[in-house]
């Protein structure tokens, strides 16, 4: 199967801290980590890395960080042709603080402008598109132009535009804040009845299946009419940069892999829960072996 993941690209600078920094003071870093980061990039490199036929669609500018990003794709083996290289911008960087205390990142991203960029002309029929609403125009137009791809969104911020695209989309994978802003209700996971009621609104609105992401929660979502969580794997967390990221492009795996929902869950929970052992985006991508060993151990 062939997968177009189109979206947000970034170069991350990822610096260790040992606690939430305090205004007006000056750090020495010991422990400082670069790699190309962004949900639809850190994907498609998971894809790719994976073995899945991935093709990568986004928006870069012309300088250093673009020619780092490009040849880490080309590297992982990801299609890199329809990749949209700006002349008038900066490629996006994302400067990340890291707390060593309780392993939480702080992410500052310096955005670039992609108003004008042309939209592709394909040579390929993708069999599914993994978006992230970065780039809302490529992404509605491959969406309109493959009406019978699959559909698969990772809606973080709950924008017009994660909107627009997850009426559309077979599968929501949404993170906890878009949820209970979308559906302005509060999860509570002590309380069975606030996940019931943020799942069903959300199925109200939406016709794709919905997966609620909760970090070291696990996974929320409804199937058969039920409600069930899904655990997280126990790990000690270093960094939870790209976690969510590595959680989407896992489940992909799993669809390219015709696997029922609940198996490409599982396989998603432990990809991510694997990745925070690691610092940084991209750089955490666990090996499939790794992955399958654990799952292979809980079936």
């Amino acid at each position: 199967m062939k997968v177009l993941c189109i979206g947000h690209a970034s170069y991350d600078i990822s610096m260790v801290l040992d606690n939430f920094p305090k205004e007006n003071t000056k750090y020495k870093l010991k422990d400082k980590v670069e790699c190309p980061g962004g949900p639809a990039l850190t994907e498609s490199m998971l894809l790719s890395s994976w073995g899945v036929d991935t093709y990568y669609e986004g928006v870069l500018g012309r300088d250093t960080y673009a020619a780092l990003i490009l040849e880490e794709l080309k590297k992982r083996g990801v299609n890199t042709k329809y990749v949209k290289i700006k002349e008038t911008i900066e490629t996006t960087k994302s400067f990340i603080l890291i707390n060593k205390q309780n392993a939480s990142r702080t992410l500052f991203n310096c955005t670039l402008d992609d108003t004008g960029v042309p939209l592709s002309e394909y040579d390929f029929t993708p069999d599914i598109i993994l978006m992230d609403a970065e780039h809302y125009n490529l992404a509605i137009k491959a969406c309109e132009k493959f009406p019978n791809a699959i559909k698969v969104l990772d809606a973080g911020s709950p924008n017009p535009e994660t909107i627009s695209l997850a009426r559309i989309s077979n599968y929501i994978i949404c993170s906890k804040e878009f949820a209970e802003m979308t559906s302005k209700r509060r999860i509570d996971y002590q309380n069975p009845d606030s996940l019931k009621e943020v799942l069903n609104t959300l199925g109200e609105m939406f016709k794709g299946q919905i997966v609620v992401t909760g970090e070291d929660k696990g996974c929320l979502y409804k199937i058969e009419d039920k409600i069930k969580m899904m655990s997280g794997i126990k790990v000690h967390a270093i960094d939870t940069t790209g976690a969510g990221d590595i959680f989407h492009g896992a489940f992909v795996y799993g669809l390219t892999k015709n696997l029922p929902l609940e198996k490409c869950l599982k396989i998603a929970n432990i990809a991510a829960g694997l990745s925070v052992k690691t610092l940084g985006s991209s750089n955490s991508i666990p090996k499939i072996e790794e992955v399958y060993k654990i799952y292979e151990k809980n079936r």
